[in-house]
């Protein structure tokens, strides 16, 4: 370990700042001393190491549209029944993702592993096909790609600046690849809008999904609160008439990128040059991270991920997502946005700061803790004949049990899973294993517990606001 050497002798005025926490550049101080040149202290991997997040890395929000998106985060208006908010998965409280493998969508009742799956005519009818990731670094600039699938892309195949199952009928003026991924889940039938004949907004999807989108925006036009609310934050919003599906969409995105940009975790802080912020353990689990072990051949670059797509051999469970009319209960992942037989059981890598909050992990939620998906990784083949289905966190529903494992019941389609895995068995010692889930916890942000406007007491249209206790 070689030293620090500490150079300039001038103090540094504190002045007020109101940008997110995010956006000032962090500067640490050493006394008064508070310019610093690394010597021998460098890691010999350091060249392997990836660059510092900045906060030049992410789209820029605007606080009032930040603070307009909140309200619209938290309230249930978006939905089809009126019963569902985009926090009910994504809630801070449980590290803006849900607690659960498969999520429990429109029809259940509670929040995170405590929600159950409904009654009589309104209980659910299908769990959330894929797990509900974390809403971490959203807003960063490189970022092209959204959905366990990829089926939502930064691309110009319908002439829009966007891939997206809307294909040419998605609406105008989305801001950003976040923004455009906002407006999905409500109006999806088992997440946010609810079945036929429920409502007018599962019907209009029936027909086709952007005819939903103007029902929720008049929704919240007649809403005063929100109306004064959007003419505020957009200067070319007058009046509700002028309100879109894409404002909304925007505003959502504005708060995301607000609420949960993280680029102070400890691994930050040590990329930035203080070599103190990893414990022993953490900078050997790093050290395999980004050698031995292999994990940075996916997990690479400044947001920790390649954003590409890798056959893993997951344990499948749930009703899976497969290519249109595909009657089988599987996840074919990558392959079913783009039908080629090379994508079969591929799914995005994710990033991973503050990866130790968003338990279970993968692309269905199959692995409750970093530990097992961590040696899932190092030996998929191995761990695919250990997993055992009590693992994963399945809220009881008796209507969909025999649909759960029914996969497992097919031999050839779970060979076809296994011959698909694309990573090849890395062998590491328990404590090796234990280092890497150290350097793991090392990604969380300091402040990712406290985001910046937090959950909101009330939301203009009155229904109720998602609260959870925290551990």
């Amino acid at each position: 370990m070689g030293g620090l050497i500490c150079a300039g002798f001038h103090q540094v005025a504190r002045l007020l700042d109101l940008r997110p926490r995010w956006q000032r550049q962090p500067t640490k101080s050493y006394g008064k001393f508070t310019h610093i040149i690394l010597l021998a202290a460098t890691p010999a991997f350091a060249t392997d190491l990836p660059r510092p997040l900045t906060a030049d890395d992410f789209i820029t929000p605007d606080p009032a549209q930040a603070k307009l998106g909140q309200l619209l985060f938290y309230d249930r208006i978006l939905s089809g029944n009126r019963n569902i908010a985009c926090s009910t998965c994504h809630h801070p409280d449980l590290g803006t993702a849900d607690g659960l493998s498969l999520g429990i969508g429109e029809g259940g009742v509670g929040l995170g592993p405590q929600r159950t799956a409904g009654t009589g005519d309104n209980r659910i009818r299908k769990r959330i096909p894929r797990n509900a990731p974390g809403l971490w670094n959203l807003g960063a600039k490189d970022l092209h790609v959204m959905f366990h699938d990829g089926r939502l892309s930064i691309a110009d195949t319908f002439e829009n600046g966007f891939n997206s199952p809307a294909e040419e009928w998605l609406p105008e003026g989305l801001e950003n690849l976040l923004a455009a991924q906002a407006i999905f889940p409500l109006v999806a039938q088992f997440e946010m809008a609810g079945n036929p004949k429920e409502n007018e907004v599962a019907g209009a999807v029936q027909n086709r999904m952007d005819y939903a989108w103007p029902i929720l925006t008049d929704r919240v036009r007649h809403i005063p609160e929100y109306t004064k609310a959007f003419a505020a934050a957009y200067d070319h919003i007058n009046g509700p008439q002028d309100i879109t599906i894409a404002d909304i969409a925007n505003a959502l995105s504005a708060f995301m990128i607000f609420e949960w940009t993280s680029l102070d975790s400890p691994f930050d802080a040590y990329l930035n040059g203080d070599l103190t912020a990893l414990t022993q353990a953490q900078r050997a689990g790093m050290d395999l991270f980004f050698g031995a072990a292999g994990c940075a051949g996916c997990h690479s670059g400044p947001l920790m991920s390649d954003q590409g797509f890798h056959a893993l051999g997951l344990p499948p469970f749930g009703p899976g997502r497969t290519r249109r009319f595909d009657p089988m209960v599987r996840d074919v992942g990558r392959m079913g946005e783009s039908d080629a037989l090379e994508d079969a059981y591929a799914f995005r890598t994710p990033m991973l700061r503050n990866v130790a909050l968003t338990a279970p992990y993968g692309h269905n939620g199959a692995y409750p803790t970093l530990d097992g998906i961590v040696r899932h990784h190092l030996n998929p083949e191995q761990a695919l004949a250990q997993w055992q289905p009590e693992v994963a966190a399945l809220p009881e529903v008796p209507w969909l049990a025999a649909i759960d494992f029914m996969v497992w019941q097919d031999p050839r389609e779970m060979a076809r899973q296994r011959a698909a895995v694309q990573v090849q068995p890395t062998v590491l010692s328990d404590a090796e294993v234990d280092a890497i889930v150290q350097f793991l916890h090392a990604l969380t942000g300091q402040s990712a517990r406290d985001g910046l406007f937090g959950i909101p007491d009330a939301v203009p249209s009155g229904l109720p606001v998602d609260h959870a206790q925290r551990p």
